[in-house]
């Protein structure tokens, strides 16, 4: 009877991966992700045929996934730079970088007035909470606040 229980829970767990694979391949572009692995190779084609143009280092940096074919993502990267990345290297986790020239303060509340409890440089990558009213939740290394949302490339609508 165990041998049974044991073959019906492995039949289910087969019967459910390709369902869950077939559902990420019909999601609808655009859509934000972030890079799930420390090293991500971006290559010129939807293959691992193609060359290499680029090795990202950067676990969490925010992407947007404008293209998809075949288990493959074209992703844009914050500075418009093209390329394509393999499925399983991408997570929906929700991450932002902070852009511009300037510290980008991360408040107490989401208004313009609130005490500064942290400033992000640019460049910083952190984990994007709910936005509202122009002001997303941001956190870096465990600090949190509030960021204005046009600070932020990973934020809104892709």
């Amino acid at each position: 009877m165990q041998l049974i229980s044991r073959l019906i829970v492995a039949f289910l767990a087969l019967v459910t991966i390709p369902t869950a694979a077939a559902q990420a391949q019909q999601r609808e572009v655009p859509y934000w992700a972030s890079l799930s692995a420390d090293e991500v190779y971006m290559r010129v084609g939807p293959s691992e045929r193609y060359r290499i143009d680029w090795v990202y280092r950067r676990q969490g940096l925010p992407v947007k996934v404008i293209r998809l074919q075949q288990g493959w993502r074209l992703i844009e990267e914050p500075d418009g730079t093209q390329g394509w990345v393999f499925n399983q290297l991408l997570s929906l986790e929700r991450h932002a970088i902070v852009t511009g020239e300037e510290l980008a303060p991360m408040r107490e509340l989401p208004e313009t007035g609130s005490r500064i409890l942290w400033n992000a440089e640019p460049g910083v990558i952190g984990k994007l909470g709910d936005c509202e009213a122009g002001w997303c939740q941001f956190e870096v290394a465990g600090k949190a606040g509030w960021v204005a949302q046009d600070r932020l490339w990973g934020s809104g609508e892709p």
